[in-house]
């Protein structure tokens, strides 16, 4: 139940962001992290584990961040180089889970380190983007070492899938990821 609250906050916080009420997408933002964090507590602590969860929790996570990164690039706060890689390394790893699936050698599909710390930068990049025009702060150092960081961590967690799933298709590997 609440993977799909973060599905219905994700149109909420880009309509918030289309029309600059940006106090709103921040709260929205915020509100899904937080229940990010309240639904893995709850799934770890209290064994409630389902297979839908286990499907809707990653999907929420990625859709919003993937939605948010995207408006904040068309509105000119991040640039769109950064926009495209991430849309694009997301997209190249859908795309070979598939191709694998189909292929007959399907993957487990297990986060990497350096992706979980991508996702981490660019959850904090997002919120650092969204609180400067909700606060009208401006902290430039901050946010341009954070777009530099996002840049890399990106290329280096699409780099690492690539070979990982080079080696699962071609047999090397353990027969997981990316």
């Amino acid at each position: 139940m609440i993977s799909i609250l973060r599905l219905l906050l994700v149109p909420l916080v880009v309509l918030a962001m289309l029309q600059a009420r940006w106090e709103w997408a921040l709260a929205g933002f915020v509100i899904a992290g937080v229940s990010d964090g309240i639904d893995g507590f709850i799934a770890r602590h209290f064994n409630q584990h389902s297979r839908l969860g286990a499907y809707l929790d990653p999907i929420a996570d990625k859709l919003l961040l993937v939605s948010v990164f995207i408006v904040l690039g068309i509105s000119g706060e991040l640039p769109l180089w950064l926009v495209v890689a991430m849309v694009s390394r997301d997209g190249l790893i859908i795309c070979a889970v598939v191709l694998s699936s189909v292929m007959g050698h399907p993957v487990e599909v297990k986060p990497l380190l350096v992706s979980k710390v991508n996702t981490a930068v660019q959850i904090v990049l997002a919120a650092e983007v969204l609180a400067e025009l909700t606060f009208d702060m401006h902290l430039d150092p901050l946010r341009t070492t954070l777009i530099m960081l996002s840049g890399l961590l990106t290329v280096a967690s699409a780099a690492a899938y690539l070979v990982a799933w080079l080696r699962h298709m071609s047999g090397n590997g353990e027969g997981s990821t990316p």
